[in-house]
């Protein structure tokens, strides 16, 4: 995977927030560590929009370790009062791992029996380089050493979401040297979505970016870009996923 800002719809409204980059054994297992922290006057709410990628989050925070899956929509979540996260963006290979049915993880989490893991971070906090430290450890221990089934998942991930140039599952098959079939099957294995849908999550990602960033581009230019159809579909994307036109959003900045 690539920018990890591509996800956040409205970037200028993130609390304090910290990316760190995972090292050692963590780093076939987690593509990024995310940090918010945050500290709002009474009766303030901060609402954050994110277009997710297509892949688990592991989560710590107030005493609880949540896994969160694949998400076929844009969510929000609204901070109030102080607190922090302590979050991991998982590569497939962790994520098969920690949890046996990534499809039925779809849009919705499970809370972990992981009391090691939460006492660890809560302790390291507010040093973020230390409790990404103790995040690491906990997953190296807890999810072992890849398999090359889940190296190859790794890879599918990195392709569909990283690759501009990949619009089509043949495309993506021949570079990993499987068949379609089997890219299909890795994906719900390993994430949970189908490899078409990583696609298009990707596409839609930025699309949105796009739109944010370069508020001269025409959409209809944006579209052909990113290898939509037409404008129509870039559209109809915006409203199944985001809930909201290009448009609105463009003037939503």
């Amino acid at each position: 995977m690539t920018d990890p800002t591509r996800g956040v719809l409205y970037p200028e409204r993130l609390p304090r927030f910290t990316r760190i980059a995972p090292e050692g054994a963590a780093s076939t297992l987690v593509e990024w560590f995310w940090i918010p922290e945050w500290d709002l006057p009474d009766g303030v709410v901060s609402r954050q929009p994110v277009l997710g990628y297509p892949a688990a989050n592991l989560v710590v925070e107030a005493g609880t370790v949540t896994l969160w899956g694949a998400t076929t929509r844009a969510s929000e979540r609204e901070l109030r009062g102080s607190g922090w996260a302590v979050g991991a963006l998982l590569k497939p290979a962790a994520y098969a791992r920690l949890y046996d049915a990534p499809g039925a993880l779809v849009d919705t989490h499970v809370e972990l029996d992981a009391p090691e893991a939460s006492t660890a971070v809560s302790a390291a906090m507010p040093d973020l380089a230390a409790a990404a430290a103790e995040l690491s450890r906990w997953l190296a221990a807890r999810v072992g050493q890849p398999t090359s089934d889940a190296r190859l998942a790794n890879a599918m991930a990195d392709l569909l979401m990283g690759d501009p140039s990949i619009l089509r599952l043949d495309d993506a098959a021949e570079r990993l040297r499987v068949s379609v079939r089997t890219l299909q099957r890795l994906a719900h294995r390993t994430v949970g979505v189908s490899p078409a849908a990583m696609i298009r999550r990707r596409r839609l990602q930025e699309a949105a970016q796009r739109v944010r960033e370069d508020p001269a581009a025409p959409l209809a230019e944006i579209a052909a870009d990113l290898g939509y159809a037409d404008q129509a579909h870039l559209a109809n994307d915006f409203r199944a996923v985001l809930g909201l036109t290009a448009t609105d959003y463009r003037a939503d900045r």
